[in-house]
């Protein structure tokens, strides 16, 4: 007999609906899994079928024949087990499932026949609504996940004997819930706070542009100055995601297996920190089942990367792009995925390999160069805010005073954020400054005579890109915004070429 269940496989971040087949029919006793599986999925047959036999189910003899269509993509992964057994009941009349067409499922099975949570929920969620499914049949595990997808059931699933009973129509099962609106209330359990930083008002200064603008950011001084401190205090003076930028940044967590059991949401912009010895597949994403990397799951986040220098020359040219388009492209032989990686990058690193300032350097003049040299103008170019970040003074450090807190900074920030979405609605990717187009930039960065001879004075001397000109430009109206101002000023440029001055300085 011929049974048919539905179910889902990832490709890239985004879904696609799969008809898993199942003919039990004559023959010697063999089960044939079709439709390019790996070998994840191959091993489906064992774990199927002693999952069968130990819920109380019988394993008919005979060929089976499972075919997973379409044909021509591959399927990875265990989470066809479910839809597999489901499809074996069906087929050799042990269950009746007469509306197994109205739903779509995804599983584990344990050999025992309970249901394991699988990556990728939300996604297959997300799919099944568009298909106008009824509901999903997932692991309990993955429920919350699931179930922040409105307009579609969510059916949390124990064991393989209750998703069978569900289908026949002998069981009654709740379908999940979640309060969207509590989640993202849920208070943050760090307590960083930038009112902690001693010092450092320039630095936090700049942190604050780039948090306004989603501009990109290069940190530069001595070893023990705070880099990383400040680094990893960005978050917390960040703009809270919109549901639809936590629906997209919980897509890829959930699809790399990052989410914690039973977490709904990512709430929280991303902060990533991979180490120097990362390789271009773990940053980029890849594999020979290509899966998201550093940069993707910093999307709508931050990406950290300490001690630059020391990355790979090679790995570090591999950001260009993601970091100009927002998205990085992955080819392989079996076809192309992108992952959406439109995120904040901040950098740190010494200035010279001695951590010393170059004018009190033992490091020769080579040296420098050769350390410095490891970072290729391009990829300065891209950064659009250069500071440095010099030593604490010793009446800082015993200072009582606290500094300004990260909630009073994040409402400037927010308040700015707020002038450039409204600045820019209408277009979906363009969320901050740092995303503006050349077409934005005529039409929203207009200067005047005395601010355009400061601007052209300030590239000439400096000689700087055509790309950093742009940086200038889009900082400088970060700056406004932040001042409440709708027109750019001579002030707000000349923060803005402060900020590209640095590595001026360096790389000379």
């Amino acid at each position: 007999m011929l049974a048919k269940a539905f179910s889902v496989s990832i490709n890239g971040i985004e879904a696609f609906p799969v008809e898993v087949e199942v003919n039990a029919g004559n023959g010697d006793t063999a089960i044939v899994i079709v439709g390019l599986p790996d070998a994840a999925v191959k091993e489906s047959r064992d774990r199927v079928t002693t999952a069968i036999s130990n819920s109380g189910y019988q394993f008919m003899l005979g060929r089976t024949t499972i075919n997973l269509a379409p044909a021509d993509v591959k399927k990875e992964g265990p989470s066809f087990d479910l839809p597999i057994a489901i499809g074996l009941l069906a087929a050799t009349e042990q269950i009746d499932c007469p509306k197994i067409d109205d739903y779509m499922m995804v599983g584990e099975l344990a050999l025992n026949g309970g249901v394991r949570p699988v990556k990728g929920v939300l996604a297959m969620a997300l799919r099944a609504r568009a298909e106008r499914k009824i509901g999903v049949l997932v692991p309990a595990e993955n429920a919350p996940e699931a179930a922040v997808v409105a307009g579609i059931k969510v059916y949390p699933i124990r064991n393989l004997r209750e998703a069978a009973a569900f289908l026949e129509g002998e069981l009654n099962i709740p379908p999940a819930q979640v309060d969207i609106a509590k989640i993202f209330d849920e208070p943050a359990l760090d307590l960083a706070d930038f009112a902690e930083v001693k010092g450092q008002e320039s630095v936090k200064r700049a942190l604050e542009v780039a948090a306004a603008g989603g501009h990109n950011v290069l940190l530069i001084g001595p070893p023990g100055t705070g880099k990383s401190m400040l680094a990893k205090r960005l978050g917390t003076i960040l703009p809270p995601l919109t549901l639809e930028e936590a629906l997209e940044t919980t897509k890829i967590h959930s699809i790399a297996g990052q989410l914690a059991a039973g977490q709904a949401l990512v709430t929280r912009r991303p902060f990533r920190s991979p180490h120097h010895t990362v390789s271009d597949a773990g940053l980029l994403g890849g594999g020979i089942n290509p899966a998201p990397g550093e940069i993707s799951l910093a999307h709508h986040g931050v990406l950290f990367l300490d001690e630059l220098p020391e990355f790979k020359r090679n790995v570090l040219e591999t950001m260009r792009q993601p970091l100009e388009e927002g998205s990085v492209t992955i080819s392989r032989a079996a076809g192309t995925m992108t992952f959406p990686s439109q995120f904040m990058l901040v950098a740190a690193m010494n200035p010279t390999p001695d951590g010393k300032m170059p004018a009190e350097s033992r490091s020769s003049p080579r040296e420098i160069q050769n350390y410095l040299g490891r970072i290729s103008g391009p990829l300065l170019d891209r950064i659009d805010i250069h500071v440095e970040v010099p030593a604490v003074k010793f009446r800082e450090m015993v200072s009582q005073q606290n500094g300004e807190s990260s909630a009073d900074i994040r409402a400037r920030v927010i308040a700015a954020r707020n002038v450039q979405l409204k600045r820019l609605a209408g277009r979906p990717r363009m969320t901050s400054n740092a995303r503006m187009g050349s077409r934005e930039l005529k039409q929203h960065c207009v200067l005047d005579d005395t601010t355009m001879e400061l601007l052209k004075y300030a590239m000439t001397d400096m000689n700087l890109s055509a790309r950093a000109y742009d940086r200038i430009l889009k900082v400088a109206r970060t700056i406004a915004d932040l001042a409440a101002s709708e027109t750019i000023q001579s002030d707000h440029i000349s923060e803005a070429i402060q900020y590209r001055s640095l590595d001026r300085q360096l790389w000379s």
